[in-house]
């Protein structure tokens, strides 16, 4: 499988730094939003995308593989933050991946940045924010509406470098000839409503426009946060010859079962997490790139 794809970050209108981090270089694709505040948060999401960035011009990866990114970034953050210093990121992205002959997307999520996929017309929310509001609308407690101005919105309950191992959520989808994926931090999120965001995607067809696009959108609703957009469209595929296979062997302490659940486009069940500190609200390094390379 070829990829495209575009990115585009800002530091917004409100922040003083840029603490957003982005990579977008096959066969991986992420944003890491840090939190902590200047030389904390920038740093953090600095640290996830060197740990990711190992696995840059590999022909696919794996789950393996990006699990162990994953944990070798908390325990860079967790290493560098002592007598006191607190600072933490949240990472997520997608990672391009092979199996039994077909190739698929590997989306992972850690905290409250997003991966969207834009595919038959459709916007669909792939990843599940980890924070307090999405736990309160999990329970029925909370409607989509007040979740936007609700005051904890931004309090999150999993994110890197905050003391607990690692828990990413992973899903595992077949990928389509014509998907368009978007990897976003919150900041996105929070200027623009979902079909905002489906309406760019569906009329720039080249991938760093729509990025630099829905960047642009975001700063001219207000920019109240940094913001950072990774836009990934399928050059050339060939589609799965299946929809549904076993786990791949190196799958890391997932389990046959669940490996099923993801290979049918479900996330892995999420535990509940310890809230970290309230006071690292997420805020938000990363240059352009576009191009396309063999994925």
């Amino acid at each position: 499988m070829r990829t495209s794809w575009g990115s585009a970050t800002d530091r917004g209108r409100v922040r003083e730094v840029n603490e957003d981090a982005l990579l977008a270089y096959p066969p991986v694709f992420l944003v890491a939003d840090g939190m902590g505040g200047h030389d904390a948060g920038d740093l953090a999401s600095r640290i996830a995308v060197e740990e990711f960035a190992q696995l840059a011009g590999q022909p696919s990866a794996s789950s393996d593989d990006v699990h162990a990114c994953f944990a070798r970034t908390s325990t860079r953050i967790r290493t560098e933050f002592t007598r006191g210093r607190q600072g933490g990121t949240t990472v997520s992205g997608v990672a391009v991946t092979e199996h039994d002959g077909g190739w698929y997307w590997l989306v992972f999520n850690v905290g409250d940045s997003r991966v969207y996929r834009w595919s038959d017309a459709a916007l669909t929310q792939v990843s599940v924010d980890h924070s307090v509001v999405q736990e309160l609308l999990d329970s029925g407690d909370l409607s989509p509406d007040a979740a936007r101005r609700h005051p904890e919105r931004h309090v999150l309950t999993r994110a890197l470098g905050t003391g607990e191992p690692p828990e990413p959520d992973y899903w595992l989808l077949p990928a389509g000839a014509d998907d368009r994926l978007l990897v976003c931090t919150d900041g996105l999120t929070r200027e623009l409503a979902d079909h905002e965001i489906g309406r760019v995607l569906a009329s720039v067809d080249d991938p760093q426009e729509a990025a630099a696009m829905l960047v642009q959108e975001a700063l001219e609703r207000g920019g109240r946060d940094n913001v950072s957009a990774v836009v990934v469209d399928v050059a050339t595929a060939t589609a799965p010859e299946q929809t549904h296979a076993t786990a791949p062997r190196s799958a890391p302490d997932l389990g046959p079962h669940l490996w099923d659940e993801m290979l049918n486009g479900a996330t892995v069940p999420r535990r509940p997490a310890a809230r970290p500190d309230p006071s690292l609200v997420p805020p938000a390094t990363a240059a352009d790139h576009v191009q396309e390379d063999p994925a």
